[in-house]
C-alpha cells in the first residue's frame, strides 16, 4: 500500500476538475477526496477505481446533488456514487470491464451478466439507476432494460435471470428485481481529461451497435442471451 502515491494522484485529478469552480463545489468534491483517501487506508478501494469515482462524483455535484462514495446499500451492496439532492437518490455504479481469471473463456458472456445484475440489484435502491464506464471499454446492456417494466415479457425477464444464475447464486438475483429494475442513464468517463459524457441507454446503445460483427449484439439482445 502507497498512501503518499494514492494521495498525490487523486489530489493531482482533484486539482484538474476544480479549476475555476465555486467554493461549494469544491467542498463538496474535497469530501468525496478525503473519503477516498480513507477508504485506501483501509485497504478498501484501489486508485483506478477511485479517479473514475472522482471525475463521475463531480459530474453530479455540477448538477447539485451531494454525493457520497463507497456507501453501504444492506448486507451484501455497497454502490460507488451515492448522490442525493432535496428527496431525490441517485446511484452510480462504475463498471470498468475488469475480467477475473476464472473467466478468461466467456468475458462477454461474464460481463453481460454482471452488468445485468448491477442494474437488477442497485436500481432498487434509487430514484435513477447509471452504469458509469470508461471511454475504453463497452458495456453489454441487456435490451430488456431499455424497455419500461410493463413492457416486459415472462420469456425475456426469465431469460435475463437464467443468464445472471449462472453467476450470481448467493443471493440468486430475483425476477422481481429483473422486472422492476431501471437503467436511467450511461455515464462514458474520459479520465485523462477528466470528462464526462452523460448518454440515455438507447442512444448509448445504438452508439455500440456497429460492433456486431464481432458478437455485441448476440449479448445485448435478451432474445440471444
Amino acid at each position: 500500500m502507497n498512501v503518499e502515491r494514492f494521495v498525490y494522484d487523486i489530489n493531482q485529478i482533484v486539482s484538474k476538475i476544480t479549476v475555476n469552480e465555486s467554493e461549494s463545489v469544491i467542498k463538496r468534491i474535497n469530501y468525496v477526496r478525503n473519503r477516498l483517501i480513507e477508504l485506501y487506508k483501509r485497504n478498501i478501494v484501489k486508485i483506478n477505481h477511485s479517479i473514475l469515482e472522482v471525475v463521475c462524483a463531480k459530474h453530479f455535484i455540477k448538477y447539485g446533488y451531494d454525493v457520497d462514495v463507497e456507501r453501504q446499500l444492506n448486507d451484501i451492496l455497497v454502490c460507488d456514487l451515492y448522490a442525493t439532492k432535496g428527496d431525490n437518490i441517485l446511484i452510480a455504479e462504475i463498471e470498468t470491464g475488469f475480467v477475473p481469471p476464472e473467466h478468461a473463456l466467456d468475458p462477454l458472456t461474464y460481463t453481460s451478466a454482471r452488468v445485468a445484475s448491477k442494474i437488477a440489484r442497485y436500481s432498487a435502491f434509487a430514484d435513477k439507476f447509471a452504469l458509469a464506464t470508461p471511454v475504453l471499454s463497452i458495456l453489454p446492456i441487456q435490451s430488456i432494460f431499455l424497455k419500461p417494466p410493463r413492457h416486459r415479457s415472462n420469456d425475456e425477464i426469465a431469460r435475463v435471470k437464467a443468464l445472471c444464475d449462472r453467476y450470481y447464486s448467493n443471493p440468486p438475483i430475483k425476477v422481481e428485481e429483473i422486472k422492476n429494475a431501471r437503467l436511467h442513464s450511461v455515464l462514458v468517463i474520459n479520465a485523462d481529461d477528466a470528462i464526462v459524457k452523460e448518454m440515455d441507454p438507447e442512444a448509448y446503445v445504438e452508439l455500440v451497435k456497429s460492433i456486431e460483427s464481432i458478437g455485441y449484439n448476440n449479448y445485448q439482445s435478451s432474445s440471444n442471451v
